[in-house]
């Protein structure tokens, strides 16, 4: 369940639901193999509620086809 960043407001941020599942699964799973790297891995939920908030916070932009920006 998404609490921090309302669907409605990150859809007005990508343009549409495939770009926003897009951004935050790449996202969430680079943040993933980062925490895995550090020996202190959280589950993919939280990883999820992070994505989704730096987007939310402008922290995050959609590039081209495959990559976004960390701002």
């Amino acid at each position: 369940m998404m609490i921090d960043s309302p669907i409605d407001k990150l859809l007005e941020i990508t343009g549409c639901k495939y770009a926003l599942v897009c951004l935050i699964s790449k996202r969430a799973r680079l943040i993933l193999d980062r925490r895995e790297e550090s020996s202190t891995v959280q589950t993919s939920a939280r990883a999820v509620s992070a994505a989704s908030r730096e987007i939310h916070a402008g922290d995050i932009v959609a590039g081209t086809e495959d990559s976004f920006a960390v701002v």
